[in-house]
């Protein structure tokens, strides 16, 4: 049977606005996952849930036999990041990174400086629906935990697993070509992908850093054919990822 707690205390809502803050999401070593579609989504995942927070909504449509607070509307609203939640808030544990392992068939998304909380969420979202089931972000790329993030996510981030580390001496490690989207590379909507790779995404105003650039095996660029000075992160993204995958039905 779940634990239930009636009301919001001053200490636990103090607690839980400390996680708005990154340094105190990596001090207890959890994070929060706001509003009814990514709570849903976070039951069917493999994240461990600490605690959940649910309005009377919330608890009628949850399964869960851990210690759930049950909260007025505007207790949940106090300490939501989200503009409106009605549902609820889940304080969940971070996990282990080091326990990431990439198949030999598996496609990586690998990402160098990308720092705003919207576009990560979005490349988060956008590599779930491609099937994409890692992202490995240089040290540089925004907090995968940050509530922005996680909500731009819609629940993709219970799908796909984010490692940081040292982009270059990591990606000399995997054993896949590694494709890198850059303003002088090749077209490609002319590419075949006959082996399984790591695609950078370079961060929205720099691109690829030097350093980076330098381990690139295979250089892309998306085509323009209008007078944009750049694409968004995440709409490059979503483009790479559908050429790639069409490219791979081609070779």
């Amino acid at each position: 049977m779940p634990e239930k707690v009636n009301g919001l205390s001053k200490q636990r809502q103090k607690y839980i606005q400390s996680l708005h803050n990154k340094k105190y999401r990596r001090q207890y070593g959890v994070f929060l996952v706001e509003g009814q579609k990514s709570i849903l989504e976070l039951l069917d995942s493999d994240f461990e849930i600490e605690e959940l927070f649910l309005t009377s909504l919330g608890d009628s449509q949850v399964n869960f036999q851990g210690k759930v607070t049950l909260c007025s509307d505007a207790e949940v609203k106090k300490v939501s990041f989200l503009q409106t939640n009605n549902f609820g808030i889940a304080i969940v544990r971070m996990k282990d990174s080091q326990s990431i392992e990439i198949a030999q068939d598996e496609w990586v998304l690998a990402l160098d400086d990308i720092r705003d909380p919207g576009n990560l969420g979005t490349i988060i979202r956008t590599a779930d629906w491609y099937g994409i089931k890692t992202i490995i972000c240089s040290h540089d790329t925004v907090d995968c935990y940050n509530p922005k993030v996680i909500s731009s996510t819609m629940g993709s981030f219970a799908r796909v697993n984010l490692v940081y580390a040292e982009l270059k001496d990591y990606l000399s490690k995997v054993g896949k070509p590694v494709y890198g989207a850059v303003l002088n590379g090749e077209n490609i909507h002319s590419q075949s992908f006959q082996v399984p790779g790591v695609l950078i995404i370079g961060s929205e105003s720099h691109g690829i850093s030097p350093e980076i650039e330098t381990i690139l095996d295979h250089r892309l660029t998306i085509p323009n054919f209008g007078n944009a000075e750049s694409l968004n992160a995440g709409i490059a993204t979503a483009i790479l990822l559908d050429n790639i995958k069409r490219g791979v039905s081609r070779a």
